[in-house]
Order: structure tokens, then C-alpha cells, then sequence
């Protein structure tokens, strides 16, 4: 990465002070990146701002995809690609994707 990091929409981009998303590490220094591990709606569930009592941004429908960056605790936090919106979603509403290469 060459030059200043540039500033990115948190809502609609996956990073945080803390984490980043692998596919921004050109645009934008984190301490860590993560690559997303693919799942999809288990229910419909709540895509919120902020891990507990955040705003609702919106509400992902079963079998919507969401790509998960970072586990912890209840909750999964990374991002609705149909959507292009980033959030937390209770992780007891998500089951992973088999992946293809096993």
C-alpha cells in the first residue's frame, strides 16, 4: 500500500478501527484483515448498526447471504452483499456455505 489510507463509508464498507475487510487492504491500513466465510440466513433476522440494540438497518430474508469477517460472542458482524450494507446479525441466524473445494 502506497500513500494515506482513504477514508471509507462504514456502513457500506467493512472496516472498523480494529478490522478491515482482505478485499480493502489497498485502500485502507487496519491493524487486521479478515477474509469472508460466506453463509446464508438460517430466519429472518435483523442486519443492525451496532452489536446489541443498534439501529435496524435492515432484515436479511432466509437464505440471504451474508458474508461473515469477524465472530464474537452472539454476534457476527460483516456484510450483506445483496444489500452492499454492513452490520451485525445475531450468528444463531446464519449457517455457513459448504465450501466448494472440500
Amino acid at each position: 500500500m502506497t500513500g494515506p489510507s482513504v477514508v471509507l463509508n462504514p456502513t457500506t464498507h467493512a472496516v472498523r478501527g480494529d478490522l478491515a475487510d482482505v478485499r480493502l487492504a489497498e485502500y485502507v491500513f487496519a491493524p487486521h484483515y479478515a477474509a469472508p466465510m460466506v453463509c446464508v440466513a438460517n430466519r429472518v433476522a435483523p442486519l443492525r448498526a451496532q452489536r446489541v440494540g443498534g439501529e435496524i438497518l435492515a432484515e436479511l430474508t432466509i437464505a440471504e447471504q451474508f458474508e461473515v469477517l469477524e465472530l464474537a460472542g452472539a454476534n457476527a458482524w460483516g456484510i450483506a452483499p445483496e444489500r452492499g450494507l454492513v452490520g451485525y446479525v445475531e450468528r444463531t441466524a446464519l449457517d455457513q456455505v459448504a465450501s466448494a473445494a472440500a
